[in-house]
């Protein structure tokens, strides 16, 4: 990694649940992007999304504080779940830039979130704020936005939460899709049921 400039990503979303297309991602573009951690932040509503998360902050950062033990980058940030909804960008990234002012940050987005990011709330600002890392994503085109710095290219691997929660209700099995201890987590609590 020599040549290669340190820093903090930030991966943001409801993780409504947390499975292993997010960890995976999160992993490659913290090797791709010479990151030392990438934080994890769940958000209390995502403005853009019609209908907020199915499971409260506490579940889901709980599942996420699972799935991310053990691995020594990965980071759980719940400022987002301590404010009011909705959960806005630039004012998490207004947050960590003042507790950490000589930081340098990595928006990660998948490329179907960096397609909206024009109408993101002060998108300008977001981009002075952090670098913004595109995660390619198959069936989603790159963004050609002048805000993305950096495209990191991730594996094909078609898991969304969406699907694990209908599975759930259904009640078939959701191993392999996310992490055991996160199975475990979502059986004893009966999410998503």
């Amino acid at each position: 990694m020599s040549g290669r400039r340190v820093g903090t990503g930030l991966l943001g979303g409801s993780f409504d649940p947390v499975h292993h297309g997010h960890l995976i991602a999160a992993d490659r573009a913290a090797e791709a992007l010479g990151l030392e951690r990438v934080l994890f932040v769940p958000c209390a509503r995502q403005p853009l999304k019609p209908s907020g998360p199915v499971a409260s902050g506490a579940h889901r950062s709980a599942m996420l504080g699972l799935a991310l033990a053990g691995h020594p980058r990965f980071v759980l940030e719940t400022m987002e779940l301590e404010r009011p909804a909705p959960s806005y960008t630039v004012d998490t990234l207004r947050a960590l830039r003042e507790r950490e002012p000589r930081e340098r940050f990595v928006l990660i987005l998948g490329a179907d979130a960096a397609v909206q990011l024009s109408r993101w709330r002060a998108a300008d600002e977001v981009a002075r704020l952090a670098e913004i890392a595109v995660l390619t994503r198959p069936g989603v085109s790159e963004t050609a936005s002048a805000f993305v710095t950096h495209v990191v290219a991730t594996p094909a691997i078609e898991i969304s939460a969406s699907e694990i929660r209908a599975r759930c209700l259904a009640g078939k099995s959701i191993r392999y899709l996310v992490p055991d201890a996160v199975a475990e987590y979502i059986a004893r609590n009966r999410l998503y049921q």
